[in-house]
């Protein structure tokens, strides 16, 4: 009886640790689970090239700038096609969104579902294209943001539950940020679309709150706790950083952030602290306690400072943010308590990086629209421990993301699932 009763225990701590192995590398969204860009796996690889560390390579059916997420060894990702690729603009009417699952252990491609989008689109939109938003899955169900066609709710087989219009505004450059999830609401910044932050019931599709005066965000939202442990949604706009109340879309505080340009970046978050980048001059960068109630400029923005980004978003560890420029391929760490900068090295050979960074395993990745991707030592003094490159004509626009004890690249053309 006890060596039964043994073998039990063992069977379901074997069952038990591997279902908590899968959960933790299962990635939920954009930048992973907290949507700071950072994940626990170990044993990744260093190094890789077209024949070294590459398991496979999968073409895409379109082009995008959206990562992939991770659901239980299956990556969902957006495309499209048709229209807007390449030198050869194709016909407007031929412009087709997909969405597609991929198996993560092979690359083989599962189903590729095609959706008509709302026409007239932007007739050119810069860099990115027409597929940049990041899906999320809550574990059952896969949310989609085209922009002005809507917002989409699959189930796993890729069939729609619901689609939902959050405005139909255009850009010239594009929609680009990704759905959150909080409790039973889905969040979107619809910044381009009508200028507003939407929550929506996830079941419905139907809107719980809306919030307006969102102007110039390209960034995605981040939820964090302040250090009262009360919960709120920050993000980013032109000018200001501002903090709700999630559950209700209830104005919380704002900071004003002296920066004079729109904002991309997403933010990130430690301590009751969140940290915002953005612009091409002047200020670049701000720190802001969260916790305050109406305008806390004065009380509660800690620091600001002219070292910063306008595109890729950071990371922040053991009180240290790290980030890369997107032009000047200059690499940079930063105490987060004052926003001294503690390294700033040029990358040799860096081009554009529009990828935010990515913090697993003890190192930096910073992968640049080229395809090269540099390793960086996770610590406050500068170690650059790898460049590695990828024989891709086309365009790295998504950010890296870990799955299966892997990393996965995602360029307009191919997936690549990178492994020891």
């Amino acid at each position: 009886m006890f060596q039964r009763r043994l073998g039990y225990v063992v069977l379901f701590c074997v069952v038990f640790f591997s279902i908590q192995n899968v959960q933790a590398e299962n990635w939920f969204q954009f930048r992973g689970p907290n949507g700071w860009g950072i994940s626990d796996v170990k044993n990744l690889p260093v190094t890789w090239s077209e024949t070294e560390n590459v398991a496979w390579k999968t073409a895409m059916p379109g082009y995008g700038a959206s990562s992939p997420i991770a659901l239980d060894g299956k990556l969902y990702v957006t495309c499209y096609s048709g229209y807007g690729m390449g030198r050869n603009q194709g016909r407007m009417e031929d412009l087709t969104l997909h969405v597609v699952c991929v198996d993560s252990q092979t690359g083989t491609i599962l189903w590729d579902k095609h959706f008509k989008p709302i026409l007239p689109e932007s007739k050119k939109v810069r860099d990115h294209g027409y597929a940049a938003q990041t899906p999320t899955t809550d574990g059952e169900y896969i949310y989609v943001f085209f922009g002005k066609t809507g917002v989409f709710k699959l189930d796993q087989n890729g069939n729609t539950i619901w689609q939902t219009s959050v405005g139909t505004d255009l850009h010239s450059w594009g929609s680009g940020t990704s759905p959150i999830l909080y409790k039973d609401l889905l969040i979107v910044n619809a910044s381009v679309e009508s200028q507003t932050l939407v929550a929506l019931d996830r079941q419905t599709g139907q809107v719980k709150w809306r919030v307006g005066n969102i102007n110039q965000s390209w960034n995605t939202p981040i939820i964090t706790t302040s250090e009262s442990g009360r919960r709120e949604l920050v993000l980013a706009i032109k000018g200001k950083v501002l903090g709700f109340e999630p559950d209700t879309g209830h104005s919380l505080w704002s900071s004003d952030t002296d920066i004079r340009w729109y904002m991309t970046p997403s933010l990130v978050a430690a301590k009751g602290v969140v940290y915002s980048l953005g612009g091409r001059s002047g200020t670049a960068a701000l720190a802001v306690r969260t916790g305050g109630s109406g305008d806390v400029t004065a009380t509660h923005r800690l620091w600001t400072s002219t070292k910063g980004s306008n595109v890729s978003s950071p990371v922040i560890q053991n009180g240290y943010l790290y980030w890369m420029h997107e032009q000047r391929g200059i690499a940079f760490c930063a105490k987060a308590a004052t926003g001294e900068i503690v390294y700033e090295e040029r990358l040799p050979g860096a081009r554009q990086v529009y990828a935010s960074a990515l913090l697993a395993d003890g190192r930096l990745y910073y992968l640049d629209r080229t395809g090269k991707t540099f390793v960086l030592a996770a610590k406050p003094t500068f170690e650059q421990l790898a460049c590695n490159s990828l024989d891709d004509h086309s365009t790295f626009n998504a950010s890296p993301i870990v799955c299966d004890g892997a990393l996965i690249l995602r360029s307009d053309e191919n997936m690549y699932c990178i492994k020891k």
